[in-house]
């Protein structure tokens, strides 16, 4: 899962802040900041010592001890897990960048076609769990890009060495050990086990932890497997939606519009009212019509969500929205897929604005922004709508060529800038 490649989620949402916590399938695993550009790492031996002490509470934990000498013999660390363990951002991501990325008509175009492509598996999933195709199709899309970036470690190498280095080392290790019961009860092979540096894998990027718990074998072949089949990580990511709490034929939430000088102060997804509090207060859908339709009642409880304060959308969020957001503990993330779901369903865009002058951009724009940095003769690797640190670092950098505010930021306005220079250039 997801602050390794921006498109594998939300897992990585939460290490922008200088004392991050790092969220997998709704588990946080806090981290604090520390210098990592000379990282103290063990001697291999002594990571060797580790995996040999580990032996004992692997067989405890249900691993016998043929299977754990297996996987260990030739096990070596990869240390540069935990150099992204302790990676901290400078960059945070404001949230109209985090949608605009991750909720752009690319991923919508595709993930209709994976509604086509996959229909009857997926009719057959709403009706075995009662979540709607388009959020488990929007979950796919944000986790994995539809299983096109699923992430390439080898989870006994990247769990090894984060059971013996770094921070959370007991969280590491159960996940190590359940790695290895999944490989010896013989649904995956240690080939199929590759994911994120943080243990995430398969087309809906579950850790090893939540694999064992909710993992279905939804084709009946005998094995749960969420690497190769895609039908088992539709039907497994609609089970592990219902075990959070979906309640079928319930909204995750809309947008709405508030009175003018309503305060917002308190409110938020946890502080949840009926329906007819918030009626009473002038709440209205963003269309302007009434709260309370279809399956909704007057003591249906909803919490108001404002990312960006008043200014920006607002939104009523009900239990399903709290189930997504269990998915991976970051609301940001959680609007990302509920946002992808009802564009799937046909819906467009938020009414209101977000309140900046300078708006996201899509991934394509990103793609467009790299491409012209490059053609500059910046070093910042691949053209591919992913933006990191060096981007960032080359956007800032012509951001004070051209007077710019240099926020390092791949938004419209740079987008503009270098456009308007293009056609000038064209021009001469």
């Amino acid at each position: 899962m997801r602050r390794l490649a921006f498109v594998l989620g939300s897992v990585f949402l939460a290490m922008t802040q200088a004392n991050a916590e790092l969220i997998i399938n709704g588990q946080p695993v806090t981290t604090t900041s520390t210098p990592s550009s000379s990282p103290v790492f063990s001697a291999q031996n002594n990571f060797q010592q580790c995996i040999a002490n580990l032996r004992s509470q692997a067989i405890s934990s249900g691993v016998s001890g043929s299977s754990y000498d297996r996987y260990t013999q030739n096990l070596t660390p990869d240390y540069s897990v935990i150099e992204k363990l302790n990676y901290q951002p400078e960059f945070s991501t404001p949230i109209w960048d985090y949608l605009s990325g991750l909720v752009d008509e690319e991923r919508v175009q595709l993930g209709r076609q994976k509604l086509v492509q996959h229909r009857e598996v997926l009719n057959r999933v709403a009706a075995a769990y009662g979540v709607p195709a388009e959020t488990v199709v929007a979950v796919w899309g944000v986790e994995s890009n539809f299983g096109d970036i699923a992430g390439s470690y080898p989870l006994l190498q990247a769990l090894g060495t984060l059971s013996c280095e770094g921070r959370r080392q007991s969280y590491f290790r159960g996940e190590f050990f359940t790695t290895m019961r999944i490989l010896q009860r013989g649904d995956l092979t240690e080939q199929q086990m590759k994911g994120s540096w943080a243990g995430a894998f398969g087309h809906t990027q579950f850790m090893p932890s939540t694999y064992e718990e909710l993992a279905v074998d939804f084709d009946g072949d005998g094995r749960r497997d969420l690497v190769s089949s895609t039908t088992d990580a539709l039907a497994s990511t609609a089970n592990f939606l219902k075990k959070r709490g979906w309640q079928t034929g319930m909204p995750w939430g809309f947008e709405v519009r508030i009175s003018e000088g309503m305060s917002i102060s308190g409110e938020g997804r946890r502080n949840k009212k009926a329906l007819s509090s918030w009626v009473s207060r002038g709440v209205v859908r963003a269309d302007g019509s009434p709260l309370i339709q279809g399956n909704l009642s007057e003591s249906s409880s909803a919490g108001l969500m404002a990312p960006a304060g008043a200014n920006g959308p607002v939104f009523l969020v009900f239990k399903n929205f709290d189930a997504i957001y269990s998915y991976n503990a970051a609301e940001s993330y959680a609007l990302a897929i509920a946002h992808l779901s009802d564009r799937l369903q046909g819906q467009g865009g938020f009414s209101k604005a977000w309140p900046t002058d300078d708006a996201g951009t899509s991934r394509a724009e990103r793609r467009e922004i790299q491409q012209f940095l490059l053609n500059k003769g910046y070093d910042i690797g691949a053209v591919d709508g992913l933006i990191g640190d060096k981007t960032r670092q080359a956007i800032r950098q012509e951001q004070n060529r051209l007077g710019l505010s240099p926020t390092g930021r791949a938004g419209q306005q740079i987008l503009r800038a270098f456009r308007n220079e293009n056609a000038q250039k064209m021009m001469k």
